[in-house]
């Protein structure tokens, strides 16, 4: 893959193939080539990526996946658009037990790498919040940008296709038995994900495989995940479903400012999700629910302008009337505002910028976008992503114990630890 920005486009396939074809349709496929260089298992973005880049080394390389099509987590993220990186990479936005082993593979390719392969495919794409970029058109055009680089990269791709089984070779390498046939490999790459969102087909294979060749895995959970309240707190929150406030969320020392959404089942958005890759049961979250404002001499302030109006109003006029209503309910009965003195306004300031909320639970693997923990990063080459205890077995992307924040990170994850893989197997 050129890293030059400034290279002429290629012509993106017009649809997507389920895989690189090998048979007519309805006939049965082809076997799999007995011998390779390279088997990746997995076809989501790190795979993908790690196909390419050996590719273009002059690798032969066989990339497998049990779905019926490569890349579906691909095609729901961000809404159906994607958001493929972010412009503000730092190694503070992933999470890991050892938080120095992401560095070396996002030091050998960047967002800008990235960034600048998207350009050459005339992909086109925007910035949002917080540095995120999403495509303009839909998140097809990534897929399609990696099955154009992996095809011309010479990737054989087959889907449907299940490993059953998988044994080191006494004069090296692999052998692996399928549902097309056996193969075998100087090299296996286990790309097979975590357990987020088990209905795309997630499962817990590569952390199996990790075991079976005795690395040690790290316990798992859901992250980027919503909140769930107990039946008490949602018979209260109900009529809040879909009411959206910016917030500043804390919990073990982590903090982030964005939207909260109330939902059926408790709470979400963006600041939601990531404030939970730092909770753990029974923990309490603190919600700041003006983290820009000092209610407290703003309510005074109207209380010299408007001493008639109530206080319901003028939350209503910071919030929503729902919101305002159902904090009032909670905390303070509204009344004219020249009735209240400056201790109880102080104390409903320090309310809202302290509330405490003891999530019952998540909504789980079902909804979480990521897995934390996997395989432990002490078992791998930071610079390869080679298993120490095993030559030419490599782990990368969300199977190993590194979680990126909410906002592209976790593509970039891919993409690097993909590349820094693909340019030693």
């Amino acid at each position: 893959m050129s890293r030059d920005p400034e290279a002429s486009s290629k012509t993106l396939p017009k649809t997507l193939p389920e895989a690189i074809p090998r048979s007519k349709p309805g006939s049965i496929p082809d076997a799999i080539p007995g011998k390779v260089d390279v088997v990746i298992i997995g076809g989501g973005a790190a795979g993908l990526m790690c196909a390419i880049t050996a590719g273009q080394r002059g690798r032969s390389v066989l990339l497998v996946d049990h779905a019926n099509k490569i890349g579906k987590k691909i095609l729901m993220s961000g809404g159906g658009r994607c958001n493929f990186t972010n412009r503000q990479v730092e190694p503070t936005n992933f999470l890991s037990r050892n938080p120095h082993f992401c560095k070396s593979a996002l030091s050998r390719y960047t967002q800008w790498d990235f960034i600048a392969l998207v350009d050459q495919h005339a992909v086109p794409y925007h910035e949002k919040t917080l540095g995120q970029l999403f495509c303009d058109n839909k998140a097809q055009d990534i897929l399609q940008l990696l099955v154009a680089e992996a095809q011309s990269a010479g990737v054989d791709i087959r889907t449907r296709c299940e490993v059953t089984n998988i044994k080191a070779r006494e004069e090296g390498g692999f052998s692996l038995a399928t549902s097309l046939g056996m193969v075998t490999a100087e090299s296996l790459v286990i790309a097979s994900g975590g357990l987020s969102i088990p209905t795309m087909g997630a499962s817990g294979f590569g952390y199996q495989v990790a075991r079976d060749f005795g690395l040690q895995v790290l316990p798992t959970s859901a992250g980027l995940v919503p909140f769930t309240l107990s039946e008490k707190e949602l018979a209260v929150f109900a009529p809040l479903s879909g009411t959206a406030v910016d917030v500043r969320v804390s919990c073990n020392g982590q903090s982030f400012s964005e939207a909260m959404l109330f939902t059926h089942r408790g709470l979400s958005g963006p600041a939601i999700l990531q404030i939970s890759s730092y909770w753990q049961a029974g923990d309490v979250i603190e919600i700041d629910l003006l983290p820009n404002l000092n209610l407290a001499d703003y309510l005074k302030n109207m209380r010299r302008q408007r001493p008639k109006a109530e206080l319901r109003t003028l939350l209503a006029e910071l919030f929503t009337k729902k919101l305002a209503q159902c904090f009032c309910e909670l905390w303070c009965e509204s009344r004219a505002i020249n009735q209240f003195n400056d201790n109880e306004l102080d104390a409903l300031a320090q309310q809202l910028y302290h509330w405490q909320v003891k999530p019952n639970g998540t909504e789980g693997y079902r909804t979480a976008e990521v897995t934390l923990g996997g395989v432990d990063t002490d078992e791998l080459s930071s610079k390869t992503l080679e298993a120490k205890k095993q030559a030419g077995l490599y782990f990368i992307g969300e199977v190993v114990d590194v979680t990126g924040h909410l906002g592209g990170f976790n593509f970039q994850w891919a993409w690097a630890s993909g590349y820094a893989a693909g340019s030693y197997v």
